[in-house]
């Protein structure tokens, strides 16, 4: 058995003047994908910024994105979250930019200080569009609750295109599920039977849910969208050193990273495209 190494590189929550090393401009981004595939990536889950730096969900900005990045292998799997502050309507144009995978999160969450919006209108809204352009979706769970929202999805729509189902976990964001290992035990028993998974643990809980992950047959995402220390007093110095060490941990429990073909496989996701003659080549 092998495991899926997602990154996420950016997010939508830390500043660049906070965080240097955080990639904001489409070549930094590029950059690092190359470097988090090299490592042992075989998905980027990305967020994307405008040119002052800040969280957007502009479409030609998206379709850009998307075309750069298809200069690697990688799975591109854009955020449908946005930040806490987007509309449903921005949310649900992201797939008109055409992503091979996108998150999906399956209901409303107290996100620290703020609300994370998903009521199930939105949430089965945006589950029929992906299944009608065949965009493959990672279910996103920060707790209980959105598990039963999955099964219910699944129960009343059917199958996501690919016919895979895969979520991510995410563990130690206040208000949803904490990063312990009871809890991870709980969520797994509560998925479909066929059902593969990921796990995200947030800032501190970041190294303890790789570990239960792992041990527990789950596969991992990593990145600065999660996490900005790499050790106590020791910030990030880029999102591949976060890689490199998921990966050399699924090596040490003898499930070596996925390559992206293997991950495209796995998930249920077409082929890469290649890329057209408009795609934007970054050295």
């Amino acid at each position: 058995m092998s495991t899926l190494i997602t990154v996420a590189p950016t997010g939508a929550e830390s500043a660049k003047a906070d965080v240097p090393a955080l990639p904001v401009t489409l070549d930094e981004l590029v950059t690092t994908a190359r470097a988090c595939e090299a490592a042992g990536a075989a998905v980027v889950h990305v967020h994307i910024r405008d040119s002052g730096a800040k969280p957007t969900l502009d479409l030609g900005l998206l379709r850009e994105t998307v075309a750069a990045l298809r200069e690697t292998d990688l799975v591109v799997q854009l955020s449908t979250g946005g930040s806490v502050h987007d509309p449903y309507t921005d949310r649900l144009k992201v797939l008109d930019a055409e992503p091979d995978a996108c998150s999906l999160t399956c209901g409303t969450v107290n996100f620290g200080d703020d609300v994370f919006m998903n009521p199930w209108g939105f949430v089965a809204e945006l589950y029929r569009e992906t299944q009608a352009r065949g965009v493959v979706p990672e279910f996103e769970l920060f707790d209980l609750g959105h598990v039963a929202t999955m099964n219910r999805l699944l129960d009343r729509y059917g199958p996501p295109a690919g016919g895979r189902v895969h979520c991510d976990l995410v563990m130690g964001v206040p208000g949803g599920f904490t990063g312990d290992l009871r809890t991870i035990a709980a969520a797994v028993s509560l998925l479909p039977a066929e059902a593969t998974w990921s796990a995200t643990g947030i800032g501190r809980e970041s190294l303890r849910v790789m570990f239960a992950a792992l041990a527990g047959g789950g596969h991992l995402r990593v990145g600065m969208e999660d996490t900005l220390t790499y050790a106590k007093g020791r910030p990030v110095r880029g999102n591949e050193e976060l890689v490199a060490r998921a990966a050399e941990a699924a090596r040490l429990a003898q499930r070596p990273p996925m390559t992206t073909a293997q991950a495209r496989a796995f998930l249920g996701i077409r082929p890469a495209p290649a890329p057209g003659p408009t795609a934007r080549r970054v050295p």
